[in-house]
């Protein structure tokens, strides 16, 4: 049985959104993207909808792209890169400017996109074994998902750019600090404490709500759209270069990559 990659459940104004495929690691694939840019419109048009709590099945938030899949396609990264964050990124920009908060509860990795995803939520919650890190520069791959637009509002450029290029992975108690995350909680009250709090802005003044988040991101993301398309454009190209090629046949090998910068 195919299992939907994406869950939403509705209570009294408040959105339960899950990323729904654990036994993968919650990948961002074709199915994903898709999908996700399908809920997000749904939730626009959603009547009395007043909070959002993004939240993820199983052990891990998200491991971000979904690479094994990569090797098969690898020679064709270039155009399925533009196909699949038109999807992506129109829903990512959607779902940061839904006029309501958004709470997202992570527990275990969340990589690459996974982070940036997260990184654009209001209110992020992390376990205390979460792990965030950004892997493309790793594999040979410029970022995407809003990456460089989230990880600088909530990091600042110099400590945001140094987490990418460096493949940075950053410990629950390491991402407070520099602002990733915004509280960190035991591991067994993660999802019961972030389900608390979706509720409780779901209850607050959700006109006034929408106008602080639109004020912010106004000041702090103007050029959205624009950065997610650079993105977009920009990772396609990257995906087709040989040492994205060789980023993902040693990753499939357990190897380490031998990169020769073009």
């Amino acid at each position: 049985m195919t299992t939907a990659p994406i869950n939403v459940e509705h209570r009294e104004g408040l959105a339960i959104v899950s990323l729904a495929q654990p036994t993968r690691g919650n990948p961002f694939d074709d199915a994903f993207t898709s999908g996700f840019r399908q809920v997000v419109g749904d939730l626009w048009d959603r009547t009395g909808l007043r909070a959002v709590l993004l939240r993820a099945d199983g052990a891990n938030y998200s491991f971000g792209g979904d690479l094994k899949s990569f090797g098969p396609v690898k020679h064709e990264l270039g155009p399925l890169v533009r196909r699949w964050t038109a999807d992506l990124h129109m829903g990512l920009q959607r779902l940061w400017h839904l006029p309501v908060p958004i709470v997202t509860a992570v527990q275990g990795y969340a990589m690459g996109g996974g982070a940036a995803l997260l990184a654009g939520c209001d209110v992020v919650l992390a376990g205390e074994s979460a792990r965030i890190g950004s892997a493309f520069a790793q594999l040979g791959f410029s970022c995407d998902s809003g990456s460089s637009a989230t990880f600088t509002s909530r990091m600042g450029p110099a400590r945001a750019r140094r987490f990418v290029l460096l493949a940075e992975v950053l410990k629950s108690a390491e991402a407070l600090q520099c602002g990733l995350v915004d509280r960190v909680v035991a591991d067994d009250a993660l999802q019961d404490e972030a389900l608390a709090l979706a509720t409780q802005l779901a209850q607050g003044p959700t006109l006034a709500y929408g106008e602080i988040k639109r004020l912010f991101l106004r000041a702090g993301s103007a050029q959205l759209a624009a950065q997610l398309e650079d993105e977009a454009l920009t990772l396609a190209r990257v995906a087709a270069s040989a040492d994205a090629q060789e980023g993902i046949g040693a990753m499939l090998e357990r190897r380490k990559p031998v990169f020769h910068g073009k």
